[in-house]
């Protein structure tokens, strides 16, 4: 029996998210992200398709790392000005009844005892729809808007992280007992106090009391993903996430990283198949391969290098603003400028330059063809281990639009993308599950009972 693939659309309270410059095109509706209805239009779309999840990105800073300032992030709106993304999932949840909501959120902007609750009270308004996207956040102006003078050096992020999801678990999964809630008015007990712990936590960043103050919601643990891509991240996806999110340059990356980590997985005592993995991916669609190259070409014609070399800076810690735009790429010795130029060095068809570099970054993860030939890439990419794809978009909503028009009934067709909706939440949908809750095999279940 085929495997259906997770469909996750990609997306960003921001004017301008993964292609820069493409704000500027009159058929997306970008720049009405602050707008209620830019998102409900959206989200009803991906629900008519039978989209897996919304999942919405997030920054907390913008540093001055491309021309020595924070100007181009401003003037081009690369990912500034941001809304909040939780407050955008919990706006969907009224107009949305299958569709998942998944928003991330760092460790810097909340404590974990008040983003325990915030959670909770999500998980309750859509039934159990949540996903928390666990970010450490690599941006010093980020850590500089929490108090701190810079960002924190990589691996202690993850031995906060540690605690922060401790914490989060301990409320969730051991303050209150299967058995607390009673709702008997007759003898006026609501809950039974033997059940209703505090978890007195004390660690090196938190001390925190309990008990958890909000009911235990349907998941009690929201679905979990994370998307670190360094040795300490992967490990901490090994340990904690549920999906994960990949921008691998070709299938045959994606088996290497996929069987990799499923390793991982089985040292941490988890299953192979307890993480999905979501390949980002952007799609333009044609009723002939010219015509889709036609309309890539087009939707080309808007991309900003400057606003995309300023997106590489932030992720490299490296001022690409430094460089020429015509600069042969084999003359620079920016330390880590030539990881990233053998990351993509088979989308180069000459010796490339900075501008090169930039547009392989944008398009180097898109597939321009047919529905018949997206959906034959597609089975290439799951052979190759992937559980899913994070959609991105050109423009909004219509690259979704044309993905679910065209795209997905021939991978419906194929037995690759559902056609109905499971019955149940988040993570019962995605992994077929009998229960609500994580499987015994997570970490965080080592708290339920653990307070009695």
């Amino acid at each position: 029996m085929t495997k259906r693939l997770i469909l996750n659309a990609f997306s960003m309270p921001a004017v301008s998210h993964i292609y820069h410059g493409f704000w500027r095109n009159p058929a997306t509706a970008a720049t009405r992200f602050h707008e209620l209805d830019t998102w409900v239009t959206l989200a009803q779309y991906l629900e008519k398709g039978h989209f897996d999840a919304l999942f919405l990105a997030d920054v907390l800073g913008v540093d001055d790392i491309y021309k020595g300032s924070a100007d181009t992030y401003i003037e081009q709106a690369v990912q500034i000005p941001i809304h909040d993304s939780s407050t955008i999932a919990a706006a969907l949840s009224a107009v949305t009844q299958e569709l998942g909501l998944v928003f991330t959120s760092s460790i810097l902007q909340d404590h974990p005892f008040s983003f325990a609750r915030r959670l909770s009270t999500l998980d309750h308004l859509t039934k159990g729809r949540v996903g928390w996207n666990i970010v450490t956040s690599v941006s010093h102006n980020a850590s500089q808007n929490f108090g701190l003078p810079r960002i924190t050096e990589h691996d202690e992020r993850y031995r906060w992280a540690e605690e922060y999801v401790e914490v989060v678990y301990k409320l969730w999964e051991g303050s209150w007992d299967d058995e607390a809630l009673l709702n008997d008015p007759r003898n006026n007990r609501f809950a039974d106090p033997a059940h209703v712990h505090r978890i007195h936590h004390h660690g090196a960043r938190y001390k925190v009391a309990g008990p958890h103050l909000a009911l235990p919601s349907p998941q009690r643990t929201p679905v979990l993903y994370q998307a670190g891509s360094s040795k300490v991240g992967r490990q901490f996806a090994a340990q904690h996430a549920e999906g994960t999110f990949i921008l691998c340059r070709n299938p045959e990356g994606a088996r290497v990283l996929t069987q990799g980590m499923r390793q991982q997985l089985v040292a941490a005592g988890r299953h192979p198949n307890d993480l999905l993995f979501l390949q980002g991916l952007s799609f333009v669609v044609g009723s002939t391969q010219e015509e889709a190259e036609r309309k890539a070409a087009e939707l080309d014609a808007y991309l900003s290098v400057d606003g995309l070399l300023a997106h590489i800076s932030r992720d490299l810690g490296v001022d690409l603003g430094e460089l020429a735009p015509d600069q042969l790429l084999q003359d620079v010795h920016i330390e880590g400028v030539q990881g990233i130029i053998d990351y993509f060095s088979d989308a180069f068809q000459r010796a490339p330059t900075v501008a090169d570099l930039a547009n392989a970054y944008a398009v180097n993860t898109r597939i321009v063809g047919t529905p018949e030939q997206i959906a034959d890439e597609l089975e290439r990419w799951q052979a190759a281990g992937v559980d899913g794809i994070n959609v991105m978009y050109e423009t909004t909503p219509g690259s979704f639009i044309e993905f679910i028009e065209h795209v997905i009934p021939e991978l419906q067709k194929r037995g690759l993308a559902q056609r109905e909706y499971a019955p149940g939440t988040l993570r019962e949908k995605l992994f077929a599950a009998r229960s609500p809750h994580l499987t015994d095999r997570h970490p965080a279940r080592q708290w339920k009972n653990a307070f009695r």
